[in-house]
Parts: structure tokens; C-alpha cells; sequence
């Protein structure tokens, strides 16, 4: 069989294709040319447009990954200051509290020996030979019992019925922090109020030096 020598050619590429309509120098366009053009540069402003909204959408989430980072490093920072302090507080709270609860505890445990001993006091078992030692007893036991209970009220004011805020409000330092509430006009009436028996004591001594220095 004999072969042609244009079997073997891709017609594709030795076929010459037409080529676009390019306007003959020195005349003007044709329609059809300018159509053409128009219709490319549509075709390159629809790809402009959707490169610039894929633009604005990766900006969009970039901020927002921005945002979210300070929300983060801000966030992270004010927890680590907050949970710090509230960490050391509460721990001393806690010291406190264990050492208030260890007194407290000491202070129950006199207050229930105190009244073991005083409920064992019974005076229908004192016979007629030893009822004044026993009575001098109970009366040594019941004075020991009230110590031990005025101590317990002087360290713990609950047992007067008062919260701990009224307890904090009856200590010296409540006692200035109200003073440092009042004007000025009431601070020197009650300055004046405490210190005028003072001046008056101040003037009697004054005077009665005076009359001695005369009467020389």
C-alpha cells in the first residue's frame, strides 16, 4: 500500500488558521472590529471584578483573624492578671480563715471544758463538813468559767449576737474611716467639744500660777 506524504502532517498545526480582523492601516474600524474589542474588554473587566471581590473577601477574613488575635492576646492578658490576683487573695483569705478556725476551735474547746466543770457543780452533794471548801470551789470554778467566757467575747463578737460587719464597724479602725465621713464644720465642732474641758483646765492652772507669782 502506498503512503502519501501528507499522511503524516497534523493538519491542525500546518493548516493555517484566520486570523482575528485587525483594521488595515490607515482606516478606520469596522463594526465588527469594534465589537470585538468591546466584547474583550468586557471579558477582562468581568475577571478584574471577580479577582477584586475574591480580593475584598480574603481582606474581609483577614481582618477578622486580626481582631480575634487582639481579642485573644488581650483577653489572655487581663485573665492572667485577674486570676493571678484572685488566686493570691483568696489564698490569704484561705490562711486566714484556717487560722481563725484553729482559734475558734481552741476558744470552743475552753468554753465546753468551762462548761463541763460548772455543770458538775452540785451543790445538793456538799455536807455540812466540807460545804465551805465546796463552795469556795464552785465559786473559784464559776469566776474561771466567766473569764474564759469574757475572753471568748472579746475575741469573737458573735457571741454578743453581732455580724461580722457591725464587729468591724465597732474597731477603732471603723471608728476613724466614720469620723473621716464627716464635713468639716462637724469635725471641728466635735474637735472642739473634746478639747475645751482641756483649755479650761489649761486656763484654771494659768490663773492660779499668776495669783501665787503675785501674792510674792
Amino acid at each position: 500500500m502506498a503512503y502519501d506524504g501528507t499522511d503524516f502532517e497534523d493538519t491542525d498545526y500546518t493548516t493555517p488558521r484566520p486570523a482575528a480582523p485587525t483594521p488595515a492601516a490607515g482606516r478606520a474600524p469596522s463594526h465588527e472590529e469594534l465589537s470585538g474589542q468591546l466584547t474583550s474588554t468586557e471579558q477582562q473587566l468581568a475577571k478584574l471584578r471577580e479577582t477584586q471581590e475574591q480580593l475584598e473577601r480574603t481582606r474581609t477574613a483577614l481582618e477578622e483573624m486580626r481582631r480575634r488575635r487582639g481579642e485573644f492576646s488581650h483577653g489572655r492578658a487581663e485573665m492572667l492578671q485577674a486570676l493571678t490576683r484572685g488566686v493570691g487573695l483568696l489564698n490569704h483569705g484561705e490562711f486566714e480563715a484556717r487560722r481563725s478556725a484553729e482559734q475558734m476551735a481552741k476558744t470552743l474547746a475552753s468554753l465546753r471544758e468551762a462548761l463541763a466543770h460548772v455543770e458538775r457543780l452540785n451543790e445538793q452533794s456538799w455536807t455540812e463538813a466540807t460545804w465551805e471548801r465546796e463552795l469556795t470551789h464552785a465559786l473559784t470554778t464559776i469566776e474561771n468559767a466567766r473569764l474564759e467566757h469574757n475572753a471568748a467575747r472579746l475575741k469573737w463578737p458573735v457571741l454578743d449576737g453581732k455580724t461580722p460587719a457591725e464587729s468591724n464597724r465597732d474597731t477603732p479602725a471603723g471608728g476613724l474611716a466614720s469620723l473621716a465621713e464627716l464635713p468639716w464644720g462637724k469635725l471641728c465642732k466635735l474637735g472642739f467639744a473634746l478639747t475645751w474641758p482641756v483649755a479650761v483646765v489649761a486656763l484654771v492652772a494659768l490663773g492660779v500660777f499668776l495669783m501665787v507669782l503675785l501674792k510674792r
